[in-house]
């Protein structure tokens, strides 16, 4: 009597940063920005772009609350009941930010001063929510992960690139606040460039409007338009 011996065909193993990962960790950069594409967490990004260093911080526990909420969601999310996943949902977020604050506060305590509001709302931040019920929920736990990362750099990368603009332009400086304070532009003793105190444009006096936060509506709006006229496909067609 013959046997016959059967091959077990194994799935070959996904690469631990493929495509497909990388496409989860680049697309919020571009072409799915939280804020210029889907217009989410726009609200922070009027109230803390007026200085740079404070974006930065926004930006690194943004990305550090989506990551991992998106993450700890993915793992267990087979035993959430889905009448009360939201629940779930905040409550990890919010352990999360709290994390945050406690750390910011004992490392930094001026900066978590002038954040500490806008750290609390990090919990009903949009991009955070959204990414757990669009993603995590469905999506296994690297991926999750990654897909969190991406989001919160997508996030970070407008807030940074508003709060250059408004700074530059409204205050004449680069990370006020912080140990390396720079002085880019204001008045001084020569049109161009004072070799002395390394400053350019003396002939500019610091716009107030972009100290407001009407300033940074007005800035993301532009970047909107920058990046729908070089990639149409993005323009609503509806």
């Amino acid at each position: 009597m013959a046997e016959t011996l059967e091959t077990v065909k194994t799935e070959p193993k996904e690469p631990l940063f493929g495509s497909k990962e990388k496409k989860l960790l680049l697309d919020p950069l571009t072409d799915n920005n939280p804020i210029t594409v889907q217009v989410l967490g726009v609200c922070s990004a009027l109230a803390i772009t007026s200085l740079v260093y404070p974006s930065v911080v926004m930006a690194i526990s943004v990305t550090f609350v989506t990551a991992f909420s998106n993450l700890f969601t993915s793992m267990v999310r087979e035993y959430i009941p889905k009448q009360v996943r939201m629940i779930v949902q905040l409550v990890i977020i919010a352990t999360l930010v709290t994390v945050v604050e406690l750390a910011l506060k004992a490392v930094n305590f001026p900066i978590w001063k002038q954040l500490s509001v806008y750290i609390g709302l990090i919990i009903t931040n949009c991009i955070v929510m959204g990414r757990l019920e669009a993603y995590a929920m469905s999506n296994k736990p690297w991926r999750s992960f990654i897909d969190g990362i991406g989001n919160g750099l997508g996030y970070g990368a407008i807030l940074i690139i508003v709060a250059i603009i408004r700074e530059i332009t409204g205050k004449g400086t680069l990370f006020a606040g912080s140990p390396v304070e720079l002085k880019i532009i204001g008045p001084n003793g020569s049109y161009f460039i004072d070799t002395t105190t390394s400053t350019l444009f003396g002939w500019y006096t610091n716009n107030n409007l972009m100290v407001l936060p009407a300033a940074a509506l007005f800035v993301i709006g532009i970047l909107i338009w920058i990046q729908r006229s070089i990639n149409p496909k993005l323009v609503d067609i509806s």
